[in-house]
């Protein structure tokens, strides 16, 4: 493992280092307007959501780490306290990055992106009609965290106004995320994709009170084949299974097969166990996974 001080490297090599690895980070693709009424658009990946009772949005336009500059939309909402945060997704990935070029101040880059310009209902900047979603926002308040390069503005927004294109949302009116096909900021030139084989899903612990990894019995837990990953999802678990059930599968065929297979041999008779269950772990099946993982010779 190597450690760094960030006392001890440069502004650049650690702003390398943090981007490369706090990463996928979602992008902010932020549309203001300065008090001239001059449009800007440019991404943001410093960015998430951070409450939604009010809902609350942050992105940090930071000071340039070269040269310690400020970016036009930190100037634009300290001038017009507004923004619109457009989502990004992969169809429109190439003209957000086209965005991000350092243009002079007063040049649209709507027009640089050849993006289109759609009317916000109640603040000023325009929203990106090519956005798979958009949220118009009032700026509460501007946080400067530092004066030298790389130095964070946190820009804290509530948001007065959601747009969300009907083509994303799935049966029952929630967004899903294949049809979003969102992207992310990775390190140095990297992006990624949130689609495709990227997407899986884990059942949340808020929905049950699982047993926790630390009742997993020793065997189990210290198995050369199954992963922390593994663990994690037979300790979400609610209960294990009855003493019946297990009898009731010790009759599956698989089962029948291994005892059989592996009669004198008690090693592999559980790698192959371990390894069955773990194909059921990551097909979603823990309840089962428990069954053949409690299977006695």
């Amino acid at each position: 493992m190597k450690s760094i001080d960030p006392q001890g490297v440069s502004t650049a090599e650690l702003h390398g280092y943090l981007l490369g690895s706090i990463a996928p980070r979602p992008i902010a693709f932020a549309s203001t307007i300065d008090a001239e009424g001059n449009v800007n658009l440019s991404p943001f990946s410093f960015f998430n959501v951070f409450g939604s009772n009010p809902p609350v949005l942050v992105f940090s336009p930071s000071r340039r780490v070269r040269d310690n500059t400020t970016k036009h939309s930190l100037d634009n909402v300290l001038e017009v306290p507004e923004v619109v945060i457009n989502i990004v997704n992969y169809p429109m990935v190439e003209q957000m990055s086209l965005a991000s070029t350092e243009y002079d101040k007063g040049v649209n880059e709507f027009v640089k992106a050849g993006l289109t310009e759609e009317k916000s209902l109640v603040v000023k900047p325009p929203r990106v009609k090519e956005a798979p979603a958009a949220f118009e926002c009032k700026v509460l308040q501007v946080l400067p965290i530092g004066e030298e390069g790389g130095a964070a503005n946190l820009v804290i927004c509530e948001v007065l106004m959601v747009h969300v294109q009907e083509e994303i949302l799935d049966q029952n009116g929630k967004i899903n995320p294949f049809k979003l096909d969102a992207v992310s900021r990775m390190g140095g030139d990297w992006y990624c994709r949130a689609n495709g084989n990227a997407l899986f899903e884990i059942p949340k612990p808020l929905r049950n009170k699982g047993v926790g990894v630390d009742e997993i019995p020793a065997e189990i837990r210290n198995s050369l084949v199954l992963t922390g990953n593994n663990l994690g999802r037979l300790g979400n678990v609610e209960k294990l299974p009855s003493a019946a059930e297990l009898e009731e599968y010790a009759q599956h065929p698989v089962i029948q097969e291994f005892k059989l297979r592996f009669q004198n041999d008690e090693e592999s008779y559980i790698f192959h166990l371990h390894s069955l269950a773990k194909e059921k772990l990551e097909e979603g099946f823990a309840a089962e996974a428990w069954k053949i993982l409690l299977q006695k010779k």
